[in-house]
């Protein structure tokens, strides 16, 4: 899949696991088209050593020749400690990390992972209601055989253009009518008035597509009680004009003992990064959670499109890719 970009949440607690910043040498082991366009790669480690252990939601970054690093939820099973599986979506008017995927990932071929970083994770429940759109199924599909596994009562709405670029059919088919496909050119777009209608008390939806869908499924659940809905998204939401000036700022990098000064249109990310201080990151959209930094004093301006509104009410955290100050100083955990 590819989540160029991702973004989760609307509630629930990002869990980055122990590790989730190791570097892991693996090959392609397998490959196959499972829909149009959307090729599933399994990979492992040349070694034959175990993988770590991941959860439902997560992903991994791929880190691809030319620099270039995406993100791809796992879609496998967690149990299986020997393979991880990924889900790629050729994207045509990408930047080239599908595509290169696609053309160049064959098996014997070796690439380097970093994770697994969990920001979906599938928190416990009475009852789900997962809704997927296109290339959404891959995170969704852990969740619908965890909760399957867990005895959970569940319901998955899967949309898509049409029924052969819908991925995974075939693992689906056989939980019946708790599937619930909506091919658009069968049967239209995803009628939200009726999944939404499905409501019983300790249900929690989960929902992962394209940026309209989750656009929508959150408009029509600001009703619920906060924390109801968790969100995940592959690209970035557009952020309105920041109501603070993007005038230059003052960010003290605590544990290195550096003071940096960060002039207009340079993230604090990039500024940091040139003064020495070394900072994981991936996206650079404020999507990924990799750069999320600690705050120890100042009020930052979130514009990324992953902290929840609580969290980012708190300000704790920031992701330095995107996000500035609500004034002209920062003291970061860096």
């Amino acid at each position: 899949m590819a989540p160029a970009s991702r973004v989760s949440g609307d509630s629930g607690p990002r869990v980055g696991a122990p590790g989730a910043d190791q570097e892991i040498a693996v090959s392609v082991v397998r490959r196959r088209l499972v829909a149009d366009d959307v090729l599933e790669l399994a990979l492992a480690r040349p070694t034959g050593q175990a993988l770590p252990q991941w959860t439902p939601g997560a992903h991994v970054d791929v880190l691809l020749p030319g620099g270039m690093v995406r993100q791809y939820s796992l879609c496998g099973d967690p149990a299986q400690t020997g393979s991880w599986r990924i889900g790629v979506l050729r994207e045509p008017a990408g930047r080239g990390g599908s595509a290169w995927l696609h053309d160049h990932a064959v098996e014997g071929t070796e690439l380097v992972l970093r994770g697994p970083r969990n920001n979906f994770p599938l928190d416990d429940a009475d009852r789900y209601v997962f809704v997927a759109g296109g290339v959404g199924i891959t995170p969704v599909l852990t969740m619908v055989h965890a909760a399957e596994r867990a005895g959970r009562p569940w319901v998955l709405w899967y949309g898509g253009r049409r029924r052969s670029s819908m991925a995974f059919l075939d693992e689906l088919t056989g939980y019946g009518d708790r599937v619930r496909l909506r091919p658009e050119d069968e049967s239209g777009q995803l009628d939200l008035a009726t999944v939404l209608a499905d409501r019983d008390p300790g249900t929690l939806f989960y929902c992962c597509g394209p940026p309209g869908l989750i656009d929508a499924m959150r408009s029509r659940c600001q009703s619920m009680p906060a924390g109801n809905l968790r969100v995940e998204r592959f690209s970035a939401v557009p952020q309105p004009a920041a109501d603070e000036p993007d005038g230059g700022i003052e960010v003290i990098c605590q544990r290195s003992g550096l003071t940096v000064a960060v002039p207009p249109g340079l993230s604090i990310l990039d500024a940091v990064r040139q003064a020495g201080v070394d900072v994981l990151s991936s996206c650079t959209e404020g999507i990924c959670g990799t750069c999320e930094t600690t705050v120890l004093d100042g009020v930052p301006a979130h514009r990324d499109s992953l902290l929840t509104e609580d969290e980012q009410e708190a300000g704790d955290t920031m992701m330095i890719c995107v996000s500035r100050a609500l004034g002209d100083r920062l003291v970061l955990d860096l």
